[in-house]
């Protein structure tokens, strides 16, 4: 069973969006710690936008894969 490269890499899309995710998580737990209402928003407001954007990757990611 062959693997190709394309089918392992992830597009920008998809790294962005995990990188986003990460950093909204980071920030969450943050605000939640320190009791900053607002940093604690804001990344729940970046963690949904990352899984958006990694979702959106994945979606042309498997269209891309089918083609």
């Amino acid at each position: 069973m062959s693997t190709s490269l394309q089918e392992i890499a992830m597009n920008k899309d998809q790294v962005k969006g995990r990188v986003k995710e990460a950093e909204g998580k980071i920030k969450e737990t943050a605000g939640k710690i320190a009791g900053d209402k607002r940093l604690e928003e804001k990344g729940k407001i970046d963690k949904t936008v990352g899984q958006v954007q990694k979702e959106y990757g994945d979606k042309k990611h498997d269209t891309h894969k089918h083609h």
